[in-house]
């Protein structure tokens, strides 16, 4: 019974993990990708400068989630 409550609050608390994760980086990418049309409609000539930097960003922002999801499947795994 101990064992199938620790089970549970693992699976639970994995599934937050995850979703926190994800929403965290869905805000950043909205936010992101915001404020790169915003610069770009103020400076077009930077174009190329502002969508190295956005991709880059973008690469980190993403990798959130993918983060999220290894811890929660490590912690699953160890219980």
């Amino acid at each position: 019974m101990e064992n199938e409550i620790l089970s549970a609050g693992a699976a639970i608390g994995c599934g937050i993990a995850m979703g926190v994760g994800a929403a965290g980086a869905a805000i950043g990418d909205g936010v992101l990708g915001s404020k790169t049309i915003e610069a770009l409609a103020r400076q077009p000539e930077s174009r190329g400068t502002i969508m190295t930097t956005f991709f880059i960003f973008f690469g980190l922002v993403e990798a959130l989630p993918v983060i999220a999801i290894v811890i929660g499947f490590i912690l699953m795994g160890r219980i």
